[in-house]
Order: structure tokens, then C-alpha cells, then sequence
């Protein structure tokens, strides 16, 4: 068992710190975006309904801002199954701490007995809401209204439909899970329209086929923000525009994806290349799609 006195007692410190580093070195993620997020802001609470305080609520703001969370209430592994629930298979949690002190008695060298109390860190990892399944009903997340007016397109909800994703809804934030193999999204009706939705999807779906058993695509990527993340985002910005125009759909830029282009920029100035290989690899990812479609080629 670690004792709060070893070396390995400031990992705690540093990750935190390194955690908000990060934050603060990509700025607001996305500025604007085609949805828009229902969920007004407040503490991140506990499962009992209990605000959290300090650096915790600078954490799981921080967690729910990039993992799309919408809901305010996070627990631990064995507080959601306390209340009939679980957490989903491949979730990833987040890390909170509590402080603490140890107390020691010393001896000084007049031989005073003198006691030391030494503070620190320690770590534990809870759940959002929006991990969870089977909790009762007063923890059920309120449907968003419906910004988005429009009614779906056939042609692109069949086409998405017949790739066998697995699309999960909710929370405020689109992103491709590669582990758990899932792509998430908002709501429908949180989108500005139902075009801004499908490119949007079109762009995630894009990135789902860069998994081990579709195409192995793998640029080298080993953090959020590096050269082989900023590779594989303009892969997926060329495929969903290829998929817009094979789908009849009219793309307008994401203007969160503003926060790309000068790693684009950087890319493309030390790889004169890259612009070619991006755009065959995007149409490997759409035919890709299309032969997933029971009707196509």
C-alpha cells in the first residue's frame, strides 16, 4: 500500500496540473458549433445531490467539456450499482480527490514529544450521469427542446442507418470512441439543422472507419492535439464533405474547426504530400460506407 509520504504522493498534483494545462492550451472547445448545449451551468454534484468544491469542480467541468457530458450528477463504480445501476461496458471515468492528513507523533531532540500533520491528495474516479444505465428515475436526464425544425432526410438517415455503427445520442459533444468502437452524438434536435447534423455525423462516421478491423488507419496519433490527431481530423473533414455531396447535403464549415486549422497549416507546410494522401484516405473511409450499403456497387 502507498503511504501518503512517498514519492509517489505529488503524481496526484501533477496530473491535476497537467490536466488544466491541457485546457487551457486548447483554449474553449469549439467556440461555436452546430448544436447547440441545453445544460445550464452549474456545480458538478454527487450522488446524493451534494455540490462538489475546490479543484473538483474545475476537473469535471473540464471532463464534461470534453467528453460532451450533459448531465451535472457523477458517482463512483459501486454508488451506481448501490442504486440498481451500471456504469456501461468501455466507459472511461474521471479522477476527483479528496484531502486528507496523516498525523504523526515525533520526538524532538529534547525529547518533546511533538505531533505532525501531513496533508495530501487522494484520488478516486467517478462516473457521469450520462455513463450510466439502469438508475431509477428521479436521476433521468431532462430532454433537451428542440431547436432543430427540420425533419430528418431519408436518403442520409438510410445510409447511416445500413453502416451498423453503433450512434449513440446525448450530451453536448460529437466524438468517434475507438476502444469501445461507438460514435457519439447530440441530439438531433439540438443541431441548427438536419444538414448540420448529418455532416456532422458524416464526419465522425468517417473517423469510425479508421478502427483496427476497417481500415487500420493510423497516422501515429498518440495524444489530443498532435501532428497525427491533426492528420486524422482533415482525413475526416474530407470525408464527410465527399459524403455531403455523395448524399445531396450541403456542407457549411464548422467553425469549431477553426481550432484546427493552424495544426492543418503545420501539417501541410512540412508535408507537401499530405494533401493528396488525406484525400485518398478519405475516399477509402466513403466507399468504405457505400459498401456497407445493401444497394450500392
Amino acid at each position: 500500500m502507498t503511504r501518503p509520504a512517498d514519492p509517489a504522493r505529488p503524481d496526484i498534483y501533477s496530473r491535476i496540473t497537467q490536466q488544466i494545462i491541457v485546457q487551457l492550451e486548447a483554449g474553449v472547445r469549439p467556440w461555436t458549433q452546430p448544436w447547440k448545449s441545453q445544460t445550464s451551468v452549474s456545480r458538478p454534484l454527487r450522488h446524493d445531490g451534494t455540490p462538489y468544491s475546490g479543484v473538483n469542480i474545475l476537473l469535471l467541468w473540464a471532463e464534461a467539456a470534453a467528453r460532451g457530458y450533459g448531465a451535472a450528477t457523477w458517482m463512483t463504480f459501486r454508488q451506481a450499482l448501490a442504486l440498481g445501476g451500471h456504469v456501461r461496458k468501455g466507459e472511461r471515468g474521471a479522477t476527483v480527490v479528496y484531502a486528507n492528513q496523516i498525523v504523526r507523533q515525533e520526538t524532538d531532540e529534547a525529547g518533546e514529544e511533538n505531533e505532525q500533520r501531513i496533508p495530501f491528495l487522494k484520488a478516486y474516479t467517478v462516473f457521469n450521469l450520462d455513463q450510466i444505465e439502469g438508475l431509477p428515475e428521479t436521476y433521468a436526464a431532462v430532454a433537451p427542446p428542440a431547436i432543430n425544425p427540420d425533419h430528418r432526410i431519408a436518403r442520409a438517415e438510410t445510409f447511416f442507418t445500413q453502416c451498423s455503427a453503433e450512434i449513440r445520442h446525448g450530451g453536448g459533444c460529437a466524438y468517434y470512441a475507438p476502444e469501445p468502437d461507438y460514435v457519439q452524438m447530440p441530439l438531433f434536435e439540438c443541431f441548427e439543422s438536419a444538414e448540420a447534423y448529418y455532416a456532422t455525423l458524416g464526419h465522425e462516421m468517417t473517423h469510425w472507419t479508421r478502427h483496427a478491423t476497417r481500415l487500420d488507419r493510423d497516422f501515429g496519433r498518440r495524444r489530443h492535439g498532435d501532428a497525427g490527431y491533426a492528420r486524422e481530423e482533415m482525413v475526416a473533414e474530407i470525408g464527410s464533405a465527399f459524403l455531403c455531396a455523395d448524399l445531396g447535403l450541403t456542407l457549411e464549415p464548422r467553425e469549431d474547426h477553426a481550432a484546427y486549422l493552424a495544426s492543418w497549416l503545420e501539417v501541410l507546410r512540412n508535408d507537401t504530400r499530405f494533401i493528396v494522401s488525406a484525400a485518398a484516405h478519405a475516399q477509402r473511409a466513403v466507399a468504405l460506407l457505400h459498401g456497407l450499403q445493401p444497394d450500392d456497387g
